[in-house]
């Protein structure tokens, strides 16, 4: 126990300086962490020719990719907050790089759900969050903006890769673009040794306090806005995976050539950057500031209607809007995450809650893609996957809904009570 004046430590969030640096290297992380695992369904038909597999079992690829970034994100937060995140991400880089080269050599489908799947998961798993929670660190005024940014290297990323992947594969097949894109991640070792750590100056306290110990660390689990936003994170991340899954595929089975499926994903990808950016932009403004969480729910509703009117569409011409609504609004909504989590528990809290976050995202994301894979096998359509992808995230923005409709009426009530009079004395 110590008592008395708690001092200021370490230094106030230079909203930009070095920060933009740090900006700079999480778009980076983001490229070839989440931007790579988006274009692994780019693969899936030479998996498929050369072990001969089925839509479900190639799917296990890119759901193991993302179950293990996940269910390992409170790793990263771990290793982050225990040493520093320039640890973190150059270990990452490390197992990443080297998971990909050995996917290079598979010679079965098992292997590459162990070096691609798990391998490479957990090196990215390891970069990830704690990346995303430096830039809170760097940031306060323009965190939205700056989380915009760093978030839209998915985008940047899909754009770039996709068609570039599509012609790596051509040019030296699907183990030759492999071993490519492993000297391409290793690039997040740099990134690593770039992430300068910082110290962020507390608030002065006039009071006698306990030495925190690792259950108080975890206390915003049991806040009630956390855990309904935890419960939308569920359906959020059992839906928003499948599109950029089937997305290619679909567009083949429509009778679309492989150039213009690659560039429906380089769409989505490139206005997934606007999206990332726009919203982020302007939910730092002041007048919707108040409004960011609206705004999430907004965008996650904007997916799912998309996905439900996808099976409608079954041409180029039309699935080129769908890209666009679909890549706008998961820009939107994917930048807003760390930012919403951050205005439910604080800064304090926000990299071990990003670990949870992106913890609840680990058993959809594993097997939501077989499952809709399934669907495929079983009615020899895309309907049915594209149908659940709507659903559930139709279901994430509704749980929200309720979350924040409920939280006005208890606003509300507690004014009310507030303006009654006191009680007559007798």
């Amino acid at each position: 126990m110590v008592a008395g004046k708690q001092k200021s430590v370490g230094v106030s969030p230079p909203d930009g300086g070095w920060g933009w640096v740090i900006v700079g290297c999480c778009f980076m992380v983001t490229v070839c962490t989440r931007a790579v695992t988006r274009c692994i369904s780019i693969f899936y038909v030479e998996f498929q020719g050369h072990f001969g597999a089925e839509y479900s079992a190639t799917a296990w690829i890119h759901s193991l990719v993302d179950c293990i970034t996940m269910l390992c994100a409170p790793v990263g937060s771990l290793v982050g907050n225990r040493w520093s995140c320039r640890v973190a991400v150059m270990l990452g880089g490390v197992l990443s790089s080297c998971g990909l080269l050995l996917s290079s050599f598979s010679t079965s489908l098992e292997l590459l759900y162990l070096t691609m799947g798990v391998l490479t998961g957990l090196g990215f798993a390891l970069c990830y969050t704690p990346a995303i929670a430096l830039v809170g660190c760097y940031f306060q005024q323009r965190k939205a903006l700056a989380y915009g940014i760093a978030m839209s290297g998915s985008g940047i990323g899909t754009f770039v890769l996709a068609p570039v992947l599509q012609l790596l594969i051509e040019l030296y097949s699907w183990r030759g673009a492999l071993l490519i894109m492993s000297a391409v991640v290793a690039n997040l070792c740099v990134c690593g040794a770039l992430m300068r750590p910082i110290t962020v100056q507390e608030q002065t306290e006039e009071a006698t306090y306990l030495q925190l110990d690792s259950l108080s660390e975890y206390s915003f689990l049991l806040q009630p806005d956390f855990l309904g936003l935890a419960v939308s994170f569920l359906f959020l991340a059992s839906g928003c995976s499948l599109p950029f899954v089937y997305l290619v595929p679909y567009a083949l089975s429509a009778g679309i050539s492989h150039q213009h499926a690659a560039f429906l994903m380089s769409i989505l990808g490139v206005i997934d950057i606007v999206g990332n950016i726009t919203f982020g932009w302007l939910t730092d403004q002041r007048c919707l500031k108040p409004h960011r969480l609206s705004c999430y729910i907004l965008s996650v509703a904007m997916e799912g209607l998309c996905c439900i009117f996808a099976p409608l569409l079954q041409s180029f011409r039309l699935l080129l809007p769908f890209a666009i609504l679909y890549g706008y609004f998961d820009g939107a909504y994917v930048a807003l995450i760390p930012v919403v989590t951050s205005d439910v528990v604080g800064a304090k809290h926000l990299s071990l809650a990003l670990g949870v976050v992106y913890f609840l995202h680990a058993i959809p994301y594993l097997l939501s893609p077989p499952i809709g894979g399934l669907l495929v096998d079983i009615t020899e359509s895309y309907t049915g996957t594209f149908l659940l992808s709507g659903t559930a995230l139709l279901a994430s923005a509704f749980i929200l809904s309720a979350l924040v409709g409920i939280r006005r009426c208890r606003r509300q009530l507690t004014v009310e009570h507030a303006q009654l009079p006191p009680p007559a004395d007798r």
